[in-house]
């Protein structure tokens, strides 16, 4: 695959930012590739997306490495309600594929009008009643609808740390206790994306001939793990002074953008 060096550092950049700021990810990703006249799926290389979940994944595990670590020796029950959580977004990918609803996810009209939702969502957490409810005092059923919150932001424009974060508030859990369970549950989430990626790679094994060299998708991976690390840094630092919403106002504007431009093209 021929993709400029730029174009995969642009990708990484985006990755590392977009994956935990509350504004879309995948979002991003759909307007970027339409920006850039190329369909999703052009970006859509195996190699490339491994290498770039792992370097946000890499980001997470430096963060809470301490939780993780509690989670594994001490606390199991972190890991059952991590369990719970990943239960929902696993039914609704399941329901996506069995009904041929792949294309919502590529669509940069469905991202824009996702963005308008995630940003309302953001605005909202600004009202939500402040708690001093700990994340390993999560109930099944908090871990289920925050999960839920999780499985929506399959859609593009749904930010998945937004929507978890706020559902996780409006649950009961404080700030902190909120953005902790949503980024632990971050770690199956991405894993799972990893795996998908690496049984694509095995089903297209013989097609891995042109692929990335491996000092590029090394760059790209220490890239978006580096931005990830200040995203996410920088986004505790939003949560735990209250001021999520922020970002409600670039999800408006690039949204607003978003539905004008595809509306008004052809």
């Amino acid at each position: 695959m021929d993709l400029p060096v730029w174009q995969i550092l642009l990708l990484a950049i985006v990755q590392g930012i977009a994956e935990f700021l509350p504004i879309s990810s995948s979002g991003h990703l759909v307007v970027l590739a339409t920006l850039l006249g190329a369909d999703a799926e052009k970006f859509d290389l195996v190699e490339l997306n491994i290498v770039l979940h792992a370097g946000t994944l890499g980001s997470i595990l430096v963060v809470y490495r301490k939780q993780l670590f509690e989670a594994l020796t001490k606390d199991w029950r972190i890991l059952f309600l991590l369990a719970v959580a990943t239960m929902p977004a696993v039914i609704a990918a399941v329901v996506l594929k069995l009904t041929d609803g792949d294309a919502l996810l590529e669509s940069p009209l469905v991202a824009g009008v996702c963005l308008l939702v995630t940003g309302a969502i953001l605005l909202l957490s600004q009202r939500l009643a402040q708690s001093e409810q700990t994340y390993e005092a999560t109930s099944w059923w908090q871990a289920w609808w925050i999960g839920c919150a999780q499985a929506l932001a399959i859609l593009p424009g749904i930010s998945r740390s937004g929507s978890t974060i706020c559902s996780g508030q409006a649950l009961g859990l404080s700030r902190e206790g909120a953005a902790t369970f949503s980024f632990l549950m971050a770690v199956p989430a991405i894993l799972g994306a990893i795996v998908l990626e690496l049984a694509k790679s095995l089903s297209h094994s013989s097609e891995t001939e042109n692929g990335l060299p491996a000092w590029l998708l090394l760059l790209g991976a220490l890239v978006s793990f580096a931005v990830g690390w200040a995203s996410l840094v920088l986004l505790l630092r939003m949560v735990q002074r209250g001021r999520l919403h922020w970002f409600a106002w670039w999800c408006f504007a690039v949204g607003l953008f978003v539905i004008v431009w595809q509306t008004t093209i052809g």
